[in-house]
C-alpha cells in the first residue's frame, strides 16, 4: 500500500533548484504532443490498472490523463503550489524532493519522469529512487533533452539575464562554456545516458529519440505545423533520430 503523504521536507543539507527557470515550467494543457508521447508510452508499457508514479508532476496534467487508464497514479513535485493547484482537482499528489521519495521500495509498476531529469539536484540519486520505488519487472519512462538537438529550449544566462527561447547551437558548446550558459538544466547525450545508468538495477529496453510535437506552432499556423509532422516524424526510424528534441528511454528493473 502508498501511504498518502501531504509534505516532504528536504533533507538537511539539499540545495533545492528554484525560480522559474530552474524549475522548468510543467505542462497546463494536455495538447498533440503530451498525446504523442502517451502514445510511445503505451507501446512498450502496460498501464491499465497499474501503480503509477509521475516524478515531476507539476500540476498532475499527466496524472489526470494517465487516470483514465488507472485509478492508482500517484504524483510527486517539489514545488508546493503545483501540487497544491493540483491537487484540487486529483487525489494522489505529493510535495517531495525525487532524491527521496516517500514510498516503500517496490511500490509501482510505472515511474515517469517527464522532462524532469534534467531538472534535479541529483540526476543520478533521482534514478536510483526511481528504481527503488519500482517493483521487479516493472518499466521506469524518461523523457529527457538531446544534447545534438539543434536548439536550447530552456533559454539562456547572459551573466544575471534570462534570456528565453529556442536558442539554437547553444548545446554544440564545450561542456564548460555550455554551462555557463545554461546553467539551470541538463542536456544528455546517448553516451552520457549510459553512463548514467550504469549501476542501477535496471535494463534500458527502448532507447531512441523523438522530434517535437510543435504545439505552439500549430497555435499559429495548423497548417505549417502538420507540414513539419509529416516532414520530420518519419525520421525518427531513420539515423537522423539522434538531431530529435528528446530522448525516449524505457528502463526495466531488474528482478
Amino acid at each position: 500500500m502508498v501511504e498518502e503523504v501531504k509534505t516532504a521536507p528536504a533533507p538537511d543539507g539539499a540545495c533545492l533548484p528554484s525560480g522559474w527557470a530552474g524549475l522548468g515550467q510543467p505542462s497546463y494543457v494536455w495538447r498533440f504532443g503530451l498525446e504523442r508521447r502517451l502514445d510511445l508510452i503505451r507501446r512498450h508499457v502496460p498501464l491499465q490498472g497499474r501503480r503509477i508514479l509521475d516524478i515531476g508532476c507539476g500540476v498532475g496534467t499527466f496524472v489526470q490523463r494517465l487516470r483514465e487508464f488507472s485509478p492508482h497514479v500517484y504524483g510527486v513535485d517539489i514545488d508546493q503550489e503545483r501540487v497544491r493547484r493540483g491537487a484540487m482537482a486529483l487525489p494522489h499528489l505529493v510535495v517531495a524532493v525525487s532524491e527521496h521519495l516517500p514510498f516503500a521500495d517496490a511500490t509501482f509498476d510505472v515511474v515517469l519522469l517527464h522532462e524532469v531529469l534534467e531538472h534535479v539536484r541529483d540526476d543520478r540519486l533521482t534514478l536510483g529512487e526511481a528504481c527503488r520505488v519500482t517493483r521487479p519487472g516493472g518499466r521506469i519512462v524518461i523523457y529527457c533533452p538531446n544534447r545534438l538537438y539543434p536548439f536550447e529550449t530552456h533559454g539562456i544566462f547572459l551573466g544575471k539575464r534570462y534570456l528565453f527561447g529556442n536558442i539554437p547551437l547553444v548545446n554544440y558548446l564545450p561542456d564548460g562554456l555550455r554551462k555557463r550558459l545554461v546553467p539551470h538544466v541538463r542536456a544528455y547525450t546517448r553516451r552520457g545516458l549510459r553512463r548514467l545508468f550504469a549501476g542501477l538495477a535496471a535494463r534500458p529496453i527502448v532507447h531512441t529519440c523523438i522530434f517535437p510535437g510543435f504545439d505552439n506552432l500549430a497555435a499559429r499556423s495548423a497548417l505549417v505545423s502538420s507540414i513539419l509532422r509529416r516532414v520530420v516524424y518519419p525520421l525518427e526510424n531513420t539515423p537522423l533520430s539522434n538531431f530529435g528534441l528528446s530522448h525516449f528511454v524505457v528502463l526495466e528493473k531488474r528482478g
